[in-house]
């Protein structure tokens, strides 16, 4: 690792929000990291009519030496501040990869996604992800995809983070969003409720709870944290007036307590009223069954400073916790403030030396 964390950047949707985000953060991250940014061009270039431009940006020749291996075009990319835009600092030339070169500008559409508008989504987050496993990078901060692109281009893939854990080999990931006041992890992420319900059992759920607090207290350096469950039904079941799911979180709370003696597991405790005694501090982490149980109450509290970060990867992961906002790309007002947490959050996980390396 450099003295100043080397962070790869992949450009998410380029049809989205996260080509401006982009554009308006990269001076506040050139003071304290190097990025190497991964996307499609054509993302950029499609902003160039739009009103209200925030910056001006120019392509220049690549002064720099490829990874082995990569396929595409490398260029650098200078960013300048528009007379009279506030709150953007200059910024000097960063390196560019664009995994996708043949994909135009006129092949996409600002704010809708396509199926070019995935692929070239895709092919940059594999060789984002191929790059920090290389060394080129220490870590891996994506900007938001869009499923349904992905899918329109061929990909059967539920999100980055299962598209991460199959590029890098590792047995298991586990979503996770930490903020400053509430940190969650997802024992599910995209699937219906009604699998989540069909499908749950008492081992499953204690390894989740077993490998989110192993991995929590690597990034966080706790020793014995506090990873209180969510019970599925209101009032906790109320001793099975409303469901009997329950009783197999109970069990999987003793599994997980034989298999994980130091960390203090509680629950299965009601959700309505969990989420508010975790942002309180009586809990360091909060386990919840399906996506929305979880992202509601992350969203609601944290939504500027909640980070997505990916459990058990061989690499340091983070994504801002928003998607690619179709409706709002190109008129320049979608903030980078989420996107800058996560680039943070990133740049100090490798300058502590938490997790896995490659």
């Amino acid at each position: 690792m450099s003295l100043r964390p080397r962070l790869a950047i992949t450009l998410g949707d380029p049809c989205g929000v996260g080509p401006e985000i982009l554009l308006r953060a990269l001076g506040r991250i050139l003071p304290w990291a190097d990025p190497l940014i991964v996307g499609s061009r054509a993302g950029l270039d499609l902003l160039a009519s739009t009103q209200d431009l925030l910056v001006d940006w120019d392509w220049k020749p690549a002064t720099f030496a490829p990874p082995a291996g990569f396929a595409g075009e490398a260029a650098e990319l200078e960013v300048r501040p528009r007379p009279g835009a506030t709150g953007i600092l200059p910024a000097a030339a960063v390196p560019w990869l664009d995994p996708t070169p043949d994909i135009r500008p006129e092949a996409l559409v600002l704010g809708q996604g396509s199926a070019a508008s995935g692929e070239a989504t895709v092919r940059a987050i594999r060789c984002g992800a191929q790059a920090v496993l290389d060394g080129w990078a220490d870590a891996l901060v994506t900007l938001p995809m869009a499923k349904a692109a992905a899918h329109l281009a061929g990909y059967d893939l539920p999100g980055h983070t299962e598209f991460l854990r199959d590029l890098a080999g590792a047995t298991r990931t586990q979503m996770a969003f930490l903020s400053p006041r509430l940190s969650v992890v997802l024992h599910t992420v995209h699937q219906s409720l009604r699998s989540v319900v069909e499908t749950l059992n008492a081992e499953a759920v204690a390894e989740t709870l077993v490998f989110s607090a192993e991995h929590f207290s690597r990034l966080t350096g706790l020793k014995a944290p506090r990873v209180a469950l969510c019970a599925l039904n209101p009032h906790a079941g109320e001793n099975g007036a409303f469901g009997h799911e329950e009783a197999c979180l109970v069990a999987a709370l003793d599994l997980a307590r034989a298999a994980a003696r130091s960390v203090i597991f509680s629950g299965p405790h009601p959700s309505d009223s969990l989420f508010h005694r975790a942002a309180s501090g009586e809990f360091d982490l909060v386990v919840a069954l399906y996506h929305d149980q979880g992202l509601i109450p992350v969203k609601l509290l944290e939504p500027d400073r909640a980070v997505n970060v990916t459990l058990g990867l061989p690499f340091i992961r983070t994504s801002p916790d928003h998607g690619t906002a179709f409706d709002k790309a190109g008129r320049w007002v979608a903030r980078p403030d989420n996107f800058l947490e996560a680039a943070a959050m990133a740049a100090r996980l490798v300058q502590a030396g938490t997790g896995e390396r490659p």
